[in-house]
């Protein structure tokens, strides 16, 4: 496969040349088009490197082993597949050299697909544990046109992993991905998931990342059709020590697209470190975008660390709508006098505070059992930083 051109295009309006985007992403899957980072670049300044066991500078060697089982119900097949297969690297570029030396790397994918029109019973399941040692993964979700279905991709294990998931969503189909990280404590994971979204589809993507020392997960999303549909949420609890980093960008290219971005995170513990960036791009020419995205942060601990940085750009004057917001704070004392006034105790007022923030965007999980058993490790983690 070749690489793409890294040369952004510039943006115009008939009225001569205007600044390229910040925000474009230089994609290549030739490693060698992206410079080994040194922490000083914006896209990795707030990585700390040194904890990436060799990802960003080739070091990593592959000599880990995965364990992948996946459920697949009726309209659904799974294949695995060598590198020459078609569908791979179809959705995106990688946007950075980690996940380009992931796809360099990488020697066999799992590739789901969902028939034209199916609406399986009962969701997706991919178990994925990792089991030491350095790996690069691609996953591939072909959801065809009018299908619908839910996608929950289980991560656990130990180990360094690396690499992508692309998703394509056919013409008015529905797609709802759930992604877990529930690493071990000393696993580094970083990942980039690429979404195509077709005319009239919709994609949900909802994010959990719980475990791990360092977890960097990139969603990026385009568009291929009008009245298409992207909403992105995701939530995190930081721990002792714990870096979690999501960095997503929206890119409206297409007229009359919508996109909702919703993030949120409790930090907790010495040296606990959340960062979200947030990038959307409003493409010129383009009528009708409607894209709002958020970010809020809980600090339950004096000694954690947030980095919150909301990106909006747009090269055109049809918006539907556009906006950003970012909120980092400590628990609201007004909420936990209200609950200790009634008798509840200081330590469970404050879990049933935490438990509310984290419970509107955990009721948009569409299965009732996962939602229990997200809830049921979220108040875990809380206990164990109490």
């Amino acid at each position: 496969m070749t690489s793409p051109s890294t040369e952004p295009k510039a943006h115009s309006h008939g009225l001569g040349e205007i600044p390229f985007s910040k925000l474009v992403t230089h994609g290549s899957f030739d490693v060698n088009d992206f410079p080994v980072p040194n922490g000083r670049e914006e896209e990795w300044r707030f990585t700390p490197l040194r904890r990436l066991k060799g990802l960003h500078n080739g070091k990593a060697v592959a000599d880990g082993t995965d364990k992948v089982e996946v459920d697949a119900p009726e309209g659904v097949t799974v294949e695995t597949v060598g590198r020459d297969d078609e569908r791979l690297g179809t959705a995106g570029f990688p946007a950075d050299r980690v996940t380009a030396q992931a796809y360099s790397s990488f020697e066999q994918a799992t590739v789901v697909t969902v028939a034209q029109g199916a609406v399986p019973e009962r969701p997706v399941t991919i178990d994925r544990e990792a089991r030491g040692g350095t790996r690069f993964d691609q996953f591939v979700i072909e959801v065809k046109p009018l299908a619908e279905v839910v996608v929950v991709l289980n991560q656990t294990g130990t180990g360094v992993r690396a690499g992508s998931v692309d998703v394509h969503v056919g013409e008015g189909a529905r797609l709802t991905l759930i992604s877990l990280q529930d690493w071990a404590g000393d696993a580094v994971d970083v990942s980039q998931h690429n979404a195509q979204v077709a005319k009239d589809a919709t994609f949900k993507s909802i994010v959990i990342t719980l475990g791990g020392d360092l977890v960097r997960l990139s969603p990026k999303v385009a568009y291929k059709g009008r009245g298409a549909n992207a909403e992105l949420h995701g939530l995190y609890f930081t721990g002792d020590g714990q870096h979690h980093e999501h960095r997503s960008l929206i890119d409206h290219n297409v007229s009359n697209t919508r996109s909702r971005v919703e993030y949120k995170g409790a930090l907790s513990g010495k040296g606990a470190h959340g960062v979200w960036i947030g990038d959307v791009i409003i493409g010129e020419g383009t009528t009708g975008t409607d894209s709002y995205e958020h970010n809020r942060n809980l600090q339950l601990t004096d000694d954690t660390r947030v980095d919150s940085v909301p990106n909006l750009e747009i090269f055109t004057g049809e918006v539907e709508g556009a906006g950003h917001a970012s909120a980092s704070g400590r628990l609201d004392d007004i909420h936990l006098f209200y609950l200790r006034s009634r008798g509840i105790p200081e330590d469970e007022a404050r879990r049933l505070v935490i438990r509310g923030y984290f419970l509107e965007l955990v009721g948009r999980i569409p299965v009732e059992g996962l939602r229990e058993e997200i809830m049921a490790k979220v108040e875990r983690k809380l206990a164990e930083h109490e």
